[in-house]
């Protein structure tokens, strides 16, 4: 470390050759390299560890860091080792001895995050060669998908890999199943736009990763747009802790047109590299298969379907399952092509038939000894959740209690939720949830998976709930029974609308704002009875604004208020009228009021204003 000399208070004087480097420059300030970058990039400049800084740059970047450099020019330059070539390690595809146990490689389970239009299903659909966009609705992924392709083995010419691909949404209101996705992952890829930046959901998707502990590879698409701004993109992942390896972090960024399917190869070559430097995936197939749920439905030809991720071991057809309160045996497993095999392997997603119900996303799947063993523990699981439940209701009445005296009776939007998938229900229902106000909440009498039945309307009409539907429908004999009970039925297939409707649903249930709104002032100047009046006739003459019949006034005399009521006659000389306007005369009757000269009479109205959330 070079010499030191502190001559000022202030500055502390460091010796810096005439050519240095930014990361040795880092270390004679004793400060981290990548605060360095980050001043120099507010200065417009970007700089990797190993770039040369003049003494000009030097001298502006040392005021900022409290110290004042003194070039030396008789000190040697510091050498700037050559980088050491990274030499991948050689994944070998060991042949499982028989009888032997332990962990092997297994396929890298990567989650594709990224902001809701920046192309990640683009990127998807690239990659497998099928068409996934045009089908959805509004123009989002609406539900979880786990996928798996073959790629070319790097290191082994001729020979393929497997990477399994899980599919998160990118709408917010899926936030519970993105953040979901990155738990279950070996490796996030972050894609953003080239031409659009970093956006909400891309610092959403970052933070999903990061709290996972996952490494991130960032993807900037849309390279073949004419707006494509690379550059800007790395500088801005850098004010969000992600270092790429350009600026000397360790964060792989590959540029793609997933639309035109350029760069693909290498965004897939860097997966794998990244696999096996950082995360070298492992796995016993050998030991008792478990695995975590992706998605479950209800399918009116095959019952209950449930996407699975094996983790460990190998599940087998004929194997008895438990998932969360599900249990029962595996009648039948699918690939993501939608072909049937006998068994998943580590890192495998598979769709399974034959559980009693469908799993919660994120539930873990288990093997049993037998069926019986499945449904007991599934029963265990049942009788557990439903002891914290009202452990935590008991827990809340007393909170909701003392809230509810403190604030007052808190409204109730009854809402019975019935969807296609279990990963929609959940995350609806957390939206739903979070929609935050101090007088009306959703209250959930029922969450489903399925299409709207009897039962629903039936629950419905008994709590005076509101039946919503996402992606089900009711068929017409369950209309018919909704008309009959008064019962309303509102189905979406996008989540957008869904979430506004009981926002305005929860807007209604709102007692409406009362506020005064100023007409006008009179002056009352004679006062005198007519007969048939009922009430002393205001002889008044009309200041400023105006006076309109059935308004409120507030009588003032002598600058102290004497009264307050409603006109009930308003007549312009010898005609009723509706308002009269300033700098007119005019006769005003208020019920229970006694004018007198002199007296002022403010003018309002009541006006009420409609609520929304």
């Amino acid at each position: 470390m070079p010499a030191e000399t502190n001559t000022s208070a202030a500055l502390r004087i460091v010796d810096v050759p005439s050519v240095v480097s930014l990361k040795d420059f880092a270390e004679i300030l004793q400060v981290p390299a990548a605060d360095i970058q980050r001043k120099l990039m507010s200065l417009g400049v970007l700089a990797s560890l190993n770039q040369k800084l003049s003494p000009e740059v030097v001298t502006k970047l040392a005021k900022g860091f409290g110290c004042q450099v003194k070039i030396t020019a008789n000190v040697a330059a510091p050498v700037v080792a050559a980088p050491v070539p990274v030499v991948k390690p050689t994944v070998t595809h060991k042949t499982r001895v028989k009888g032997a146990g332990g962990p092997l490689g297994r396929p890298p389970v990567v989650t594709i995050l990224g902001h809701v239009d920046h192309g990640k299903t683009t990127l998807l659909d690239a990659i497998r060669h099928a068409k996934v966009v045009d089908s959805e609705f509004g123009g989002i992924t609406q539900h979880i998908g786990a996928y798996q392709v073959d790629v070319a083995d790097p290191d082994h010419p001729g020979q393929k890999r497997k990477i399994t691909f899980l599919d998160t949404p990118g709408h917010e209101a899926f936030t519970a199943m993105r953040a979901r996705g990155a738990q279950v992952t070996d490796i996030a890829v972050v894609v953003v736009a080239a031409d659009d930046g970093i956006m909400p959901q891309t610092v959403e998707a970052i933070n999903h990763a990061h709290n996972a502990g996952v490494p991130i590879v960032v993807a900037l698409n849309k390279m073949d747009t004419e707006g494509a701004n690379p550059d800007r993109v790395l500088v801005q992942l850098t004010e969000h802790d992600v270092m790429p390896e350009k600026y000397g972090g360790n964060v792989q960024t590959v540029e793609i047109s997933a639309l035109k399917k350029q760069g693909l190869d290498e965004l897939l070559a860097t997966i794998l590299l990244v696999s096996d430097l950082e995360v070298e995936p492992k796995a016993d197939p050998e030991a008792p298969a478990q695995g975590v749920v992706v998605e479950a439905k209800i399918d009116r030809g095959r019952g209950v379907v449930a996407t699975v991720l094996i983790e460990q071991g190998t599940l087998r057809a004929g194997d008895a399952i438990v998932a969360g309160t599900a249990y029962g045996r595996v009648r039948a497993m699918l690939n993501d092509r939608g072909q049937k095999v006998e068994r998943a392997t580590p890192a495998t997603p598979v769709e399974i038939l034959g559980l009693n119900s469908p799993p919660a996303a994120g539930d873990r799947l288990e093997v049993a000894k037998n069926e019986k063993e499945a449904r007991q523990r599934a029963e265990a699981v049942f009788s557990e959740m439903r002891e914290t439940r009202l452990g935590a209701s008991q827990r809340e009445t007393l909170d909701d209690l003392y809230k509810t005296l403190r604030e007052g009776e808190v409204k109730q939007l009854n809402v019975i939720l019935k969807t296609d998938v279990q990963g929609s229900a959940e995350a609806i229902r957390e939206s739903l949830t979070k929609i935050d106000h101090p007088e009306v909440k959703v209250n959930f009498i029922d969450v489903g998976v399925g299409p709207i039945g009897d039962s629903d309307i039936t629950r419905a009409a008994a709590t005076d709930a509101l039946v919503v539907g996402f992606n089900v429908k009711a068929d017409s004999a369950t209309q018919k029974l909704a008309e009959t009970e008064h019962v309303t039925i509102r189905d979406y297939k996008i989540i957008y609308d869904l979430i506004d409707d009981v926002k305005l649903a929860m807007a209604e249930l709102l007692d409406p704002i009362f506020a005064e709104s100023e007409l006008g002032h009179v002056e009352v100047r004679m006062t005198f009875k007519l007969p048939g009046a009922r009430g002393i006739v205001a002889g008044s003459y009309v200041t400023d604004g105006k006076v309109v019949r059935g308004s409120s006034i507030r009588a003032k005399r002598g600058g102290k208020l004497v009264f307050e009521g409603k006109i009930e006659t308003l007549r312009r000389i010898k005609d009723d009228a509706r308002e009269v306007a300033a700098g007119y005369e005019c006769g005003i009757v208020v019920p229970g009021y006694t004018p007198e000269v002199g007296d002022i009479l403010d003018v309002y109205e009541i006006v009420r204003t409609v609520r929304t959330i």
